[in-house]
């Protein structure tokens, strides 16, 4: 029952925030914070308790596992496990989740208890994406990040919410029916070879599937998670989503919405498609180092502060779309590492985008220069995670994306030389930031507040984390390594079910 908590806790806790919202904005903000505090502690138990037992980890598929008949008659089950990749995902996710309460505890002042109880509900459908293992179930927790996420946006961002809420809505809901489209149609095939109708994601692994439809199939999922991703030339609704969303949005959408997209890739399409994702692997790794490139270019070539942070994010996660591909022990490594560590540094990047907001009142930064004489704590802050984001060695981004490359290496050389490329084009765009932003004159005489007591809770336990993973990143393998290898291991039995 600690998985199903873990939702549970959230959902109560968004319904409560909202009750609390109607007479006490405050009391608002403590239900959130507790709520998803207690779901942090609750996984950094269970994290604890397994990496006391690394047989475990090894010797069985689950760390924890809830299964209950649901619909039966349609071969629909509620259920949800945790392995240690699942694990580490819900972990950020509710390490962002705090982050995304404390951020918006000033920022918000409309509407406090509406807008918790969606911050709630979207963290809600993020982990049960992680969790679910019924392709039913999945598609359910997939839609029920949208709505919450829309109003996010919608109500509580800035100039031109509504469309970019709108333009987020119409991509991601286009792209959830082409898979939902392409989850009934594995079912169906599954049925049509057992006669056994079934959304089980251990059933569905090594469905006879004749080799073209298994394309076809296989890009419907990919679609609907290269969306979320995002991979170019799918990412256009980014850009707009960030800039416009709120801080907590915008450290939701970057630091956790875009994992799912990686996640489902990693959990979904190699291991139900060996083949199919194997012939397509040469395209989708060719988007991936155009991403990466074509981010840090965009990146380097804007003026609005949010609009720079958010390009960043279709380079980083071309790393990761490119390590997925490659399929091999290094590059899958190398991509867990920089989803965790993309997740942290761009969701902290986004915090201090919202502090500079909250005290300018402006995005622009050339209205930015010198801010270092009045606000040194977050400048230093703010030097730190574009360093972490340009990948510089002894930070985790580096240790994610050097495997990526070593990875990718084993595959193609051209490939991995042209997305090396990727990581010097970071270096521009960070040193951008930190240069237009805080040095230079204080021509504009800004004297500001610096960087509180609160700001400094957000983003101290990230410092550490980026630190941690940069320089002693073992206890993460140790977590997630067995997980990778069940998935590879069922992408082999697949490819050999399907042969037979």
């Amino acid at each position: 029952m600690i998985l199903l908590s873990m939702i549970v806790i959230l959902l109560v806790g968004g319904l409560l925030a909202w009750g609390a919202g109607h007479w006490s904005a405050l009391a608002s903000r403590w239900i959130s914070l507790i709520a998803v505090s207690t779901d942090f502690v609750i996984g950094l138990i269970v994290w604890i308790r397994s990496a006391g037992h690394v047989d475990v980890l090894q010797q069985q598929a689950w760390l924890r596992e809830l299964k209950w008949n649901w619909i039966p008659q349609f071969g629909v089950h509620f259920h949800l496990a945790l392995d240690g990749l699942s694990l580490l995902l819900l972990m950020l996710t509710f390490l962002l989740g705090v982050t995304s309460v404390l951020a918006s505890w000033t920022e918000i002042q409309e509407a406090v208890g509406f807008f918790h109880l969606n911050l709630l509900w979207v963290l809600a459908g993020i982990a049960g994406v992680f969790l679910a293992m019924d392709l039913f179930l999945f598609y359910f927790a997939w839609e029920l990040m949208l709505v919450p996420m829309y109003f996010l946006i919608a109500i509580w961002g800035h100039e031109r919410r509504v469309y970019a809420a709108a333009k987020f809505f119409i991509f991601t809901q286009l792209s959830g029916l082409l898979m939902l489209v392409a989850i009934l149609a594995l079912y169906f095939a599954h049925h049509t070879a057992t006669g056994i109708y079934t959304f089980e994601y251990a059933d569905l692994l090594g469905t006879p599937v004749s080799p073209h439809v298994a394309v076809w199939i296989m890009l419907g999922f990919f679609v609907a998670f290269a969306v979320k991703l995002p991979m170019f030339p799918l990412h256009t609704w980014l850009p707009d989503a960030h800039t416009e969303a709120p801080t907590a949005g915008s450290v939701v959408l970057a630091g956790l919405l875009l994992k799912t997209g990686a996640y489902g890739l990693l959990r979904f399409v190699m291991p139900l498609f060996p083949a199919a994702a194997r012939a397509f692997a040469p395209v989708a790794m060719v988007l991936a180092v155009v991403g990466i490139l074509y981010g840090a270019v965009l990146a380097f070539a804007q003026t609005d502060l949010k609009r720079l942070v958010a390009y960043t994010s279709v380079s980083h996660l071309g790393f990761v779309l490119l390590g997925i591909f490659a399929w091999n022990k290094l590059a899958l490594q190398g991509a867990v590492i920089t989803i965790i560590c993309h997740g942290v540094s761009t969701g902290a990047l986004f915090v201090l985008v919202g502090a500079l907001q909250e005290r300018l009142h402006t995005r622009e930064l050339g209205r930015m220069s010198g801010l270092w004489e009045t606000v040194p704590r977050l400048g230093g802050a703010g030097l730190f995670f574009a360093l972490a984001s340009m990948g510089l060695p002894g930070l985790g981004d580096f240790v994610g994306e050097f495997m990526i490359l070593l990875g990718v290496y084993q595959k193609s050389r051209v490939l991995t030389a042209v997305a090396a490329i990727g990581i010097l084009a970071s270096t521009f765009y960070a040193l951008k930031f930190v240069q237009y932003a805080f040095h230079g004159p204080n021509d504009h005489h800004w004297a500001l507040p610096d960087l509180g007591v609160r700001e400094a809770i957000i983003v101290s336990p990230m410092i550490v984390i980026l630190l941690w993973l940069g320089l002693y990143p073992q206890p993460v393998f140790k977590t997630f390594n067995p997980a990778m290898e069940t998935l590879q291991q069922h992408t082999g039995q697949t490819m050999q079910a399907r042969r037979r």
